[in-house]
């Protein structure tokens, strides 16, 4: 090879070593220039969002996770899919759910193993207590063993004292139907079940397992092509089993999208935010490397690159971390509007530790005072506000969407990534329940049992741990950003 050939050689590499490192170097920035701005749909900007998470939130619901009464959640993870024959489950070992032993699990909470209790007395004032507000109750007045051990065996055996008035029937009756009505949005687990389990959720962290492959992308599939109104002619971007789009990077798809009604579009956000979210668990607990048998576990850049770089996803990535954003307020919304449910005496957050339930409460109430003083919630109001017949029959199809997504979940193969898909859908369909149950919500009696609006352990338990969730994410996405700016500065 001549020299000047050798010359010309050298000169086009150190043209394009300095093109990637420019390259290298643009690239962070692009991901915070399009994660910023005002979120669509509402009037709320993503820097104030990250500050009062960071500042306000995240500590505070970081602690409320580890408390007891919110750290053990009963689950079934044996339920069959009830769409397709199964896989069969993941048999890699970071999917196994270590399952939590009952002599373990405070005695309040296994109180607790029956949704509701129902007229354990003659008193007709507690014949339609809720579990949450039975116990608290018996906090009150029980002060042995013994009382404890009564109030939990009757609440399996389900008890219903043969002598009630018949206003305590009454309120069983309209305490069924209403578990039965159409507030619920989820499926819920049957916590009776002999294959219900509790889980720590201390002991089993959502993170990367390595689940991947046809199982997990029909899941996913299912609920975006299936249950977000979507004609099958509209594909979504980066959907792989869509025909051939030539030029078209999605746009068609967002075009489309602004079309549907505010509704529809709400529903597609969720979703998205909420996989956005799943996504970024798993890129911040990633299995690095595991030497002797013990793993480690962090944030993995280049994962991170491949589910959110705008240039690596055609732009999409940007849009779904916004959508985590907008799911953030959702949820926030929620949470602030059912403070009225905890702030009365009669609830307590019961699991037999006097002292540690008032810290419990305290700290719980502390949380929702500063859900209350965010300036730019997400207005719920502005949806379903149309023609009445037709709002309701929207709304109800909404509901149904969503509900159904909620079974999808039992056909996860991962069991802790169903352990945690469970999870958080469940949060976020309790977290909808709450939003559109405001009359209800308004009318809660302060000092006596309300009939209209309950709430079991097993929502409360996961709509603190899906927001907190969302919390972490947020947190964990500014870690991402940190990581992009010092890996932009080694590239210069």
């Amino acid at each position: 090879m001549s020299p000047g050939v050798r010359r010309a050689g050298a000169g086009q590499g150190a043209a394009a070593a300095v093109q990637l490192l420019v390259t290298l170097s643009f690239l962070p920035s692009v991901v915070e220039a399009q994660v910023t701005g005002v979120l669509d749909d509402c009037l709320c900007d993503i820097d104030s969002i990250d500050n009062f998470n960071t500042f306000k939130i995240f500590p505070k619901i970081k602690k409320l996770q580890e408390r007891d009464y919110f750290r053990y959640y009963k689950v079934n993870l044996k339920r069959p899919c009830p769409f397709w024959a199964e896989d069969g489950h993941c048999s890699i070992k970071d999917c196994h759910v270590e399952p939590c032993p009952e002599s373990k699990i405070p005695v309040g909470i296994k109180a607790g193993n029956s949704n509701k209790v129902f007229a354990i007395t003659n008193n007709d004032a507690l014949a339609s207590l809720s579990f949450v507000e039975l116990c608290t109750y018996y906090s009150k007045v029980a002060n042995n063993t013994k009382e404890l051990e009564d109030c939990e065996q009757a609440s399996k055996l389900g008890a219903i004292n043969s002598t009630l008035s018949n206003q305590s029937k009454e309120a069983f009756i309209d305490w069924a139907r209403y578990d039965d009505s159409q507030d619920h949005f989820c499926e819920l687990d049957d916590e009776r079940s002999p294959a219900a389990q509790y889980v720590d959720l201390l002991l089993n962290p959502e993170r990367y397992t390595g689940y991947k492959g046809s199982s997990a992308w029909r899941v996913w599939n299912s609920i975006y092509e299936e249950n977000c109104f979507k004609p099958r002619s509209v594909y979504r971007p980066l959907n792989p089993l869509a025909p051939s789009r030539g030029e078209d990077d999605g746009e068609s798809f967002y075009t489309w999208l602004e079309g549907l009604c505010l509704e529809k579009r709400v529903f597609y956000k969720l979703i998205s935010g909420l996989h956005a979210s799943i996504n970024l668990h798993l890129c911040a607990n990633y299995l690095l490397e595991e030497t002797w048998g013990k793993p480690s576990w962090g944030p993995n850049m280049k994962e991170f690159k491949r589910r959110f770089d705008p240039v690596e996803t055609k732009g999409e990535g940007p849009r779904r971390l916004k959508n985590l954003y907008f799911l953030y307020l959702i949820e926030l919304r929620a949470l602030s509007k059912v403070a009225p449910y905890f702030e009365r005496s009669i609830v307590d957050l019961y699991t037999g530790n006097v002292q540690e339930d008032a810290d419990t409460k305290t700290l719980l109430l502390n949380i929702f005072q500063d859900t209350k003083s965010f300036p730019m919630h997400f207005d719920e109001k502005s949806m379903f506000a149309g023609d009445k017949k037709g709002a309701k029959s929207l709304k109800e199809e909404f509901r149904l969407h969503f509900k159904n997504i909620s079974r999808i979940m039992d056909c996860v193969g991962c069991d802790k990534c169903r352990l945690w898909g469970k999870l958080q859908t469940q949060g976020l369909g309790t977290a909808l329940k709450i939003l559109f149950s405001e009359k209800e919500i308004q009318k809660l009696p302060e000092n006596s049992p309300s009939k209209g609006f309950q709430l079991t352990r097993q929502e409360i338990v996961a709509l603190l741990n899906a927001f907190g969730r969302l919390s972490t994410s947020i947190r964990e996405l500014q870690n991402f950003k940190v990581l992009l700016q010092h890996s932009r500065c080694h590239c210069i």
